[in-house]
């Protein structure tokens, strides 16, 4: 049942930052969730480096980590996906 969770969830994610990332980004859903649900793994890596919770299991950010997250990794997947163009 937190497996469903987290797929919406990413998707969610994933489609904010895709809202709020200039310019195109011809993904589909699965690669939109993906996005969200990796992006907000990155968020709560980020968010234990720099805010000191001990070492553990990998942990989810909230919204706003997720978000920003999901933001790096889609503008690195754009960066490289326009250096093949």
């Amino acid at each position: 049942m937190h497996f469903i969770g987290f797929l919406i969830f990413g998707l969610i994610i994933g489609l904010i930052a895709r809202a709020l990332m200039p310019g195109r980004q011809s993904i589909g859903i699965v690669l939109t969730a993906l996005l969200g649900m990796a992006g907000s793994l990155l968020g709560g890596f980020l968010g234990t480096l720099l805010f000191g919770r001990g070492p553990g299991e990998p942990m989810a950010a909230g919204w706003i980590g997720s978000i920003v997250g999901a933001l790096l990794l889609l503008g690195i997947f754009a960066s490289t996906r326009r250096s093949r163009i």
